[in-house]
């Protein structure tokens, strides 16, 4: 049934756009205008105007006004648009109720929807992810509740949108002037006071789902938009599809935004709204079920009028019959943007303030891929009683190149003229040049936390594309304005807009910073202060009256307090603990070890230190600030709140920054985070909370690049976490992120006592693992193997610090914690530079070190702390695969990395766990930007049946893989042996390879053993002397001659290595290979 007669019920750009549509389909059109909005172009563009009475929003809010018109006129449809009735399910049902199509949801389904808190508990039943929050309407003392449990969190409006009823509470000093201005806007804007509590996510993309349904449970959807850059939550710029978004994360809101509108059988366009965080985790936050300000840039990339359809659809047409059935929606491979032109500023603050006035000239920009929506126009009076917006400026690319559609917007803006009236265009054309815009690397609170930096840059940084007018001022509202008596001072208002409230009456006082008056302007509510100490003498303007900028409100007589008799000075003690310091100092003082002598007790007597100890040895005296300190358990539901505190400190994790070292580096250098399970918590285990503190930490060290001391005893996953709706909780990010911090950040694990399971992946995990003698070590602890069926054991049976020594997962055993943390400290020292003062050996010892007897073995650790710094070599895995050495040393102060072949192990032969250990440690520098010395002595790889059980063939492969990929310096000294693959292997994969390759005069090369070698190559001659003595003796020759053929000095005349140097001179070759790169 087509539609015979529309009204329009909305004013503006989008009545406009409404008639547009109805009159493509041969629908005559009615529009209304309140009585200050007579001169807006909207009342032009339909067939028949109609005056309503009133004035401002209210006039539009007229139900029973905008209905009579409509039965009057013989309407058998009305079109709310957006804002004003499109949500009112009431509305939608009195339409219904008078036969009158109402274009838009049935009344039940905007009843659901158009109340946010609904429609989060819709979403909840059908497994879509929404932000935690209060699932009913609160009062100020719910709110109250509601802050000191959760913290900072969101109060919103359960009706409505466009950004108002929305308060982001910091503080509870905040919250009951925050909480009365919130519910009074949501009245005003929406007639419905009624609020809620939601989480608030301070970094997020806000992208929006865009469908259209037919009433049957046929659901069409037209992808996506993001509109994360916002001013005061309501959006500015949106663009369609969303720049960026990962494909599986687009995939995912669509499908709920469908499985939400087929519960509903939703009928009419509607969008599905979500927050992305940076962790790609989806929150649903409400749905908006009418046409959006930002339809526009849909249609652009589609090709779909979605007006015409949303009124085909009204009018009982199904999706066949309007050719939308079978249409192919494949992703559109263009872009679109809509950007709102607003008549606004914004001071330094990051306040909006609206302006008003008569509009001189009004020239919107055009050309090919250029679209304005828009109702002003030369001369048009701008009230403060309306939305700010101007003009809808939409400009769409041809191109998948994102950065191509912000060129061509930034230069339909650079072309858009208005005088008369100050605009946001200023701010819009800076915000273009940010390079954050070309990557969309912006979130909801990109504006408002770069508002300084975007308000730097004047009109002369913009090319102009306008010639100027002749006469390029403002029109001010010129009203007569009394002369401010002499001594007194006016108090001006700071922008156009409705008069609520003021604070003070004639004669009383007022401090300077102390509110004075509450003004309404462009939807938000603004609280002005007094910049003067003093009395007021007169007020000029009543409330309820329209102000303009400048217009002065208040005189005030200037008072000096501090000699007045009015007030004494008040002396200001700076010793005073106020009493809300002193409720966070005592609470803080109970995470204290000060407060918990006997869980200090319980642990000293086991001979280990608390977690604070630990923390407060490795971070130099002072430097330590703890993030997250006062979260506890999540266990509000089956503990008293007292009781948490005091069993959950922290919740069981101490985290934060410090420094360490920094008596030896900068600051900089010695920058340091730190986290700690804290075993008297629950025996160390991951709670809720602890797990939130955890992302959220290793999410700023990753950001920042710090590096990680992390102590991990504890007992894994926590039970018992009932405030957290879970099932198995294998959604948390934990220890993804932890992982991911490989390369970006250094991680020092230290284990003591118990670390299992969660723990101990942590551990595991990271890339200095330091471990205690006490220490037990495993996947899962005593409780989980039993469970698991797998017998009783006590802890100290699973992972014992021996075992996990031998089979390299402790790179460093030490005796107790206090040496622990002495480790990770100089650990520490390595990765933060170079040390000044050193002391070595006299270097002559190097020379008597090998021995001349090539077939005796020696100890090669005496080679290397000889060689290094003295007190400079710390050995990591010192019992796992004994035949390979790697340890962090100092030649001259400087750090590298050392990888020796160890002669008394297999001959120095290179086996499996050997090749292992030296690919893993040479990752590990690499990673961590250490240059990598090689100490090569090894007939090659091990070769055997035995040897070959243990995957030498694959991890010999992944030695030369390590190897080939190495990006840091490398050197190689032989001292003695040099032969085939193992030892190409200890020179990166070739003796090319290295900065340089050097030998000591002991050095002997071949492509095999020399023994080998000769019983290959001379099998047959060997074989066909018969007699013992002869042929030993020519074995002999063969090996003496093999061994001379081999020797440094010749197979450096080669040119196969870069020289034969007496080991006195190893020190300088180092150091001058190192300065040579670095």
């Amino acid at each position: 049934m087509k539609l015979s007669k529309l009204l329009i019920a909305n004013r503006g750009e989008i009545t406009i756009r409404i008639a547009r549509a109805a009159s493509s389909l041969g629908v005559p059109t009615i529009s209304i205008y309140s009585e200050d909005d007579s001169n807006s172009r909207h009342r032009l563009a339909t067939d028949v105007s109609i005056p309503l009475k009133g004035r401002g929003v209210k006039a539009y809010l007229d139900q029973e006004e905008i209905l009579s018109i409509a039965k009057r006129e013989g309407c058998d449809s009305i079109h709310p648009g957006y804002g004003f009735l499109s949500e009112n399910s009431q509305f939608a049902k009195r339409c219904e109720d008078a036969k009158i199509k109402f274009v838009g949801p049935d009344p039940i389904t905007l009843e659901i929807l158009g109340d946010k808190l609904r429609a989060v508990l819709l979403a909840e039943s059908l497994g879509v992810p929404t932000l935690p929050g209060l699932r009913k309407v609160i009062d100020l003392k719910e709110a109250k509740e509601f802050y000191s449990k959760n913290g900072i969190f969101l109060l919103k409006a359960i009706a409505g949108g466009g950004g108002r009823g929305i308060r982001i509470i910091n503080s509870t000093e905040e919250l009951e002037a925050k909480f009365k201005n919130c519910s009074e806007e949501a009245l005003h804007s929406f007639g419905n006071p009624n609020l809620y509590a939601e989480k608030y996510l301070p970094v997020a993309r806000h992208v929006e789902v865009q469908i259209l349904g037919d009433g049957s449970g046929k659901i069409l959807h037209f992808w996506d938009r993001d509109c994360s850059l916002q001013r005061k939550n309501q959006k500015l710029l949106e663009i369609a599809p969303a720049p960026f978004l990962d494909p599986k994360l687009r995939d995912r809101i669509i499908s709920y935004s469908l499985l939400m509108a087929s519960h509903l059988s939703y009928k009419s366009l509607g969008t599905f709204e979500f927050l992305i965080s940076p962790k790609s985790e989806i929150y649903f936050i409400e749905s908006n079920p009418r046409l959006q300000v930002e339809h526009t840039i849909t249609e652009e990339i589609t090709g779909v009028d979605l007006v015409q359809a949303q009124l085909e659809v009204a009018s009982g047409k199904s999706f066949r019959e309007i050719g939308l059935e079978e249409r192919n929606i494949d992703l559109p491979k263009t872009y679109a943007i809509q950007i709102r032109i607003n008549s606004e500023t914004w001071d330094q603050k990051g306040e909006i303030i609206p302006s008003s006035g008569k509009i001189k000239v009004f020239e919107p920009s055009f050309g090919p891929g250029i679209r304005v929506d828009s109702s002003a126009y030369s001369g048009y009076e701008v009230g403060p009683n309306f939305d700010s917006l101007l003009a809808k400026l939409i400009v769409h690319s041809k191109s998948l190149e994102f950065s191509k559609l912000i060129y061509s917007a930034y230069r339909a803006l650079s072309e858009f003229r208005i005088e008369g009236v100050k605009t946001n265009l200023p701010l819009l054309l800076n915000l273009f040049k940010r390079k954050e815009l070309e990557t969309y690397s912006v979130w909801t609170k990109f504006l408002e936390e770069n508002i300084g930096e975007l308000l730097i840059s004047t009109q002369e940084d913009h090319k102009k594309f306008n010639f100027e007018s002749e006469q390029n001022v403002d029109l001010e509202n010129s009203k007569i304005q009394e002369e401010v008596p002499e001594g007194l001072i006016a108090f001006h208002s700071p922008m156009t807009g409705n008069l609520i409230e003021i604070y003070y009456k004639e004669g009383e006082l007022i401090r300077k910073g102390e509110k004075i008056a509450l003004l309404s302007s462009m939807k938000m509510e603004h609280l002005l202060h007094s910049e003067t100490t003093g009395i007021i003498e007169r007020v000029l303007i009543a409330p309820g009256k329209v102000v303009s900028e400048g217009e002065t409100l208040i005189w005030i007589r200037p008072e000096d307090l501090e000699h007045s008799s009015l007030l004494p000075a008040e002396e200001i003690d700076p010793d005073k603990i106020r009493p809300d310091l002193k409720e966070v100092l005592d609470r803080l003082l109970l995470n204290e070890d000060i407060s918990r002598p006997q869980a200090v007790s319980k642990r000293h007597k086991r001979g280990q230190r608390t977690a604070r100890e630990n923390v407060a040895d490795l971070c130099d005296t002072g430097s330590f600030i703890e993030y997250g300190s006062l979260a506890i358990a999540a266990q509000r539901r089956r503990r008293s709140l007292e009781e948490l505190i005091k069993l959950s400190p922290a919740d069981g994790l101490i985290v934060g920054l410090g420094t360490v070292n920094a008596e030896l580096f900068d600051s900089h250098l010695a920058r340091i985070s730190v986290l700690a399970y804290d075993y008297t918590v629950f025996m160390g285990t991951q709670g809720a909370m602890n797990h939130k503190k955890t992302d959220r930490f290793l999410e700023m060290v990753e950001s920042q690049k710090l590096p990680l001391v992390f102590f991990t005893e504890g007992g894994g996953g926590r039970p018992g976490e009932v405030d957290v709706p879970a099932v198995a909780g294998l959604d948390l990010y934990t220890f993804r992120t932890y992982a991911d911090l490989k390369g970006k950040s250094l991680r020092i694990a230290i284990a003591s006592g118990r670390c299992f399971a969660g723990n101990a992946a942590l551990f595991g995990a990271s890339d200095i693992r330091i471990a205690t003698e006490d220490s037990n070590i495993g996947m899962g602890g005593p409780v989980m193997v039993k469970g698991g069926g797998l017998g009783n054991f006590s802890a100290e049976e699973i992972g014992p610090a021996e075992t996990q020594t031998k089979n390299g997962l402790i790179d460093i055993l030490v005796k107790n914690e206090e040496e622990a943390v002495f480790t990770a400290k100089k650990v520490l020292s390595y990765f933060q530079g170079n040390i000044k003062k050193f002391e070595y050996r006299d270097q002559k010892i190097l020379r008597t070190l090998i021995p001349e007897n090539r077939l005796r073995s020696y100890e090669i650790r005496s080679v290397i702390s000889s060689l290094a710094d003295t007190d400079s070599v710390l050995e990591f895995r010192k019992d796992f695969a004994k035949g390979i050495v790697t340890s962090l040393i100092r030649i001259e102060g400087k750090p590298l990395g050392l990888i020796a072949n160890n002669p008394t192990h297999l001959g120095g032969a290179i086996d499996a766990e050997g090749a292992e250990k030296a690919s893993e440690f040479a990752a590990f520098c690499d990673l961590n930007k250490l240059p990598i010395l090689f100490l090569c002595d090894t007939p090659g790889f091990m070769v055997g049946p035995e040897a070959e059980k243990k995957g030498l063939v694959r991890k010999a492969a992944k030695f030369f893989e390590a190897g080939a990929s190495l990006q840091v310096p490398v050197f190689t000294i032989v001292l003695r042996k040099g032969y085939g693959l193992g030892a190409m292997a200890m020179a990166a994969g070739s003796f090319h390879s290295p900065v340089f390759t050097i030998s000591w005069p002991t050095g002997e090369f071949g492509a095999m053993g020399i023994e080998g070698e000769i019983r290959t190559g001379y099998q047959k001659e060997l074989a066909e002397i018969k007699d013992w003595k002869e042929r030993q003796i020519l074995f002999e020759r063969l090996i003496k001659e093999a061994y001379e053929r081999g020797k440094a000095i010749n197979m450096a005349s080669y040119l196969e290595i870069d020289a034969v140097i007496d080991p006195v001179e190893s020190r300088k070759w180092i150091v001058r290979g190192y300065n040579s790169c670095i």
